[in-house]
Parts: structure tokens; sequence; C-alpha cells
């Protein structure tokens, strides 16, 4: 209930606080090509149940079905617009409304598409007990995805081989010993790597030896 409480009173602040760069955004994007300014694809949450994630568009019209799910800084479907969002995460943004209603938290494993939920293992699947969030382990350590994919001939591939299996044990990691301490140390260390800074001085990244929670899927575009 604190925690849900919490997420409640940052997410509108965070509205109010953020509404004129959401407005002049949401503009850019329109400008750029007339296309939408949301990318609303769906994800899977608390329990199981599907939801429609809020980003801003960063990649060209019908992008999903023009190239590989996951996605190197070097894609080619990345718009001009969309590259300045992707570097400063203010696609990410729009993610404030799913946490006013309730579909994600601001602090949780990412969320991911139904078909890789599908995959999870029994074991994988504590990942659905609790609400995805927009931050977590994962997301600080691999801030720079991206750029860890750029060059790569199958994006994918190079994604399953390298970041997803981490993925996976961060984010189990955090279901099994969160708290609301420990969320907010998340927080913190995730402004800090936004602002260039290390941040380890406030989190220590769980060690990467345990490989246990392996997985070949899961993606977030």
């Amino acid at each position: 209930m604190a925690k849900r409480l919490f997420d409640v009173a940052l997410a509108t602040i965070g509205i109010v606080v953020f509404a004129p760069l959401l407005l002049a955004t949401a503009i850019a994007i329109m400008l750029q090509d007339g296309g939408s300014v949301f990318y609303r694809g769906e994800r899977v949450g608390l329990g199981g149940k599907p939801f429609r994630i809020f980003k801003f568009r960063t990649m060209v019209p019908d992008a999903e079905r023009l190239g590989a799910s996951s996605t190197a800084e070097d894609d080619p479907r990345i718009t001009p617009v969309g590259r300045v969002l992707r570097r400063a995460k203010l696609d990410e943004l729009p993610q404030l409304l799913n946490v006013l209603v309730g579909h994600m938290s601001f602090v949780g494993p990412r969320p991911q598409v139904p078909w890789a939920v599908a995959l999870y293992s029994e074991a994988e699947r504590a990942l659905l007990s609790v609400r995805p969030g927009i931050t977590d382990y994962a997301s600080i350590r691999f801030s720079n995805e991206g750029a860890m994919l750029r060059g790569s001939v199958d994006p994918d591939a190079e994604y399953l081989r390298t970041i997803a299996p981490e993925k996976m044990r961060l984010g189990l990691l955090y279901v099994r010993h969160h708290s609301l301490v420990t969320d907010l140390r998340i927080l913190v260390a995730t402004i800090l790597a936004l602002f260039g800074v290390d941040p380890g001085s406030v989190l220590a990244l769980p060690a990467g030896s345990d490989r246990g929670a392996q997985t070949r899927r899961g993606y977030d575009s």
C-alpha cells in the first residue's frame, strides 16, 4: 500500500512538473512526420494482465513490421527527434500515466511483450508477482543498451546472447528482495545515471556471476 501511494503521489507531481516538456515533445513528434505521438505496445503486467504501455514514438510508423524487436543505437528506423528522445530517455516519460492508473510502478522489472512472457519458466513467472516498473537494476546496468547493440548484424540475437540473461537475473533478484528503501535508492541511482554520474555511491548493483535465470526471450522496444 505504501508503495502504491508513493507511486500515485510521485506520478501526479511528475505529470504536473513535466507537462510543458510533454507538450513540447508531442508537438515535435507531430511536426516531424505527422504520425502518432505515442507508441502503445502491448505488455504484460501484474498477475499476467495485459496493458498498453505509453511511450513517445521514436521510430518511423509501422517500425515493428520493418525490423528487429531489439533496437540498436544506429537503427535506421529511429527518427531524428527519436534519437534525441532516446538519448535523454525522454521517450519513457509518458509512462507516468501507466504508473498513475496502476499498470506500472516507478521501480520494478521492465514489462515484456506477451509472446515473451508465454515462454517464461515457472521460476521466471515470479516476475509477474510485482508491478512492472519504469526503472530497475537492469535499467541502470544497461542504460547504454542501444550502444551495446550498435553495428550488430542481428540485434535480436545479440540482445539474447549478451543482455537478456542478466536482465532476467536482476529482475528476479529485485522480486526476491524489494522494499521501499530499495526503490528509493534505485530511483536516485537512475537519476544520477541519467546525468552521467556514477550511481555506485547510492546503489551497488548486484554482481552478475549467477546465471541461473537464463532466458532466450524478452524485448522492451
